[in-house]
């Protein structure tokens, strides 16, 4: 009971890369969204996806599925985390 009350109520950041997609949750907010690149805040810092020709497939309110030619994720945190 306890693993299915963890998956329901899961806060953890999460990135999954997949073929030509990254599925990011648990994200705060969504910085700015570009053809070239996507910037979210999460709970320690930010997280910028470069890539060509990046677009939305998936939006929920801490979920997004972002597709294209994924070329570098960058995690830059916080100093005071």
């Amino acid at each position: 009971m306890s693993f299915l009350r963890d998956y329901i109520l899961d806060e953890e950041f999460q990135i999954l890369y997949l073929k030509e997609a990254v599925n990011i949750k648990n994200y705060l907010k969504i910085n700015y969204m570009e053809r070239e690149r996507v910037s979210l805040t999460y709970s320690k810092g930010n997280v910028i996806v470069y890539g060509k020709n990046l677009r939305i497939k998936k939006l929920l309110d801490s979920e997004i599925l972002i597709e294209g030619n994924i070329e570098t994720i960058e995690l830059k945190q916080e100093k005071n985390v």
